[in-house]
């Protein structure tokens, strides 16, 4: 048999990525992992010719992704959240359990990159006792595997699998997004319907159920183009392809860094959202109730 090929870069490369990425610059990647300005720098130009694209755009002094720099940053940062967590708990095993409890996690990926993952340094600062770890997340899971204590999943509540008890946190609210300059040439929801359209891939319907929420009539909506990932959506506004349908939970950093703005200050809410789901047959410890209620205040805020 062949050897195989390892295809992944390094784990420093993708370290300094994913935080220049989330950082908006090399400096602030820098004091975030404790090296200098010029090896971040290097290690995401190592990334970027090992994969052959151009990840990171350079602005003045910060730092803007590509649209392959944002569907890789949504691919690996779970990755990574994952094997910092899995080393914590074993260092934490290793040196006697001083952090006291465990806590397994699955989340989908757009979730857990856009929203999540920069609230969770908050949880870590009044909740040092617990560690977090993240299992690998599948769309049609059962939600029965016994090393996951909790699951955040999508859906209207009504559907979770039997012996599954679940809680909203976040996400029925949908806004429409366009970019910025195209703001003063929007002034109600049916001028929306003279810019094209761009749908989500899964979700085609929420065009539909935002204008007859804000009580625009409109006929048989088209797609000027869809796209699977939110990040990608996104994207495609702050480039001028169109304008999108969105959660706005997850457009939160896109909003404060001026990438997209809200066209109309309109929201719809949805039944369809985040909730987390556990088995409510088995006991909940310290941890999960821990998590469970600092999430619902995240949700609430």
């Amino acid at each position: 048999m062949p050897p195989m090929r390892i295809r992944s870069p390094s784990l420093h490369e993708l370290h300094a990525f994913a935080a220049t990425a989330r950082l908006g610059g090399f400096s602030r990647a820098a004091d975030e992992l404790c090296v200098t300005q010029g090896a971040v720098s290097r290690a995401v130009a190592r990334l970027e010719e090992h994969l052959g694209l151009a990840l990171l755009v350079r602005r003045g002094r910060y730092s803007e992704l590509t649209e392959a720099g944002r569907e890789y940053l949504e691919s690996v940062e779970p990755a990574l959240a994952t094997l910092e967590s899995a080393s914590g708990a074993l260092m934490s095993r290793a040196g006697g359990g001083k952090r006291g409890h465990a806590l397994r996690l699955s989340v989908p990926p757009t979730l857990f990159s856009h929203w999540l993952i920069p609230r969770l340094p908050d949880f870590q600062a009044r909740h040092p006792e617990v560690t977090l770890s993240f299992a690998p997340y599948r769309r049609d899971d059962p939600l029965d595997a016994p090393d996951v204590d909790a699951w955040v999943r999508i859906g209207d509540g009504s559907h979770w699998p039997r012996g599954i008890e679940g809680e909203y946190i976040v996400g029925r609210e949908i806004v429409p997004i366009c970019r910025p300059q195209d703001l003063p040439q929007i002034q109600a929801p049916a001028d929306l319907l003279q810019r094209p359209l761009l749908f989500h891939t899964h979700y085609p319907g929420n065009w539909q159920r935002w204008f007859e929420g804000v009580g625009c009539p409109t006929g048989e909506l088209e797609a000027a183009a869809d796209f699977e990932l939110v990040g990608l959506l996104v994207q495609a506004v702050a480039a001028g392809l169109g304008v999108a349908v969105v959660q706005r939970c997850l457009i939160e950093a896109d909003l404060a860094g001026g990438r997209v703005a809200i066209a109309v200050p309109q929201s719809v809410e949805i039944e369809r959202g985040y909730h987390l789901c556990w088995p409510g047959a088995r006991p909940a410890g310290r941890a999960l109730e821990a998590f469970r209620r600092w999430l619902g205040g995240q949700g609430a805020a």
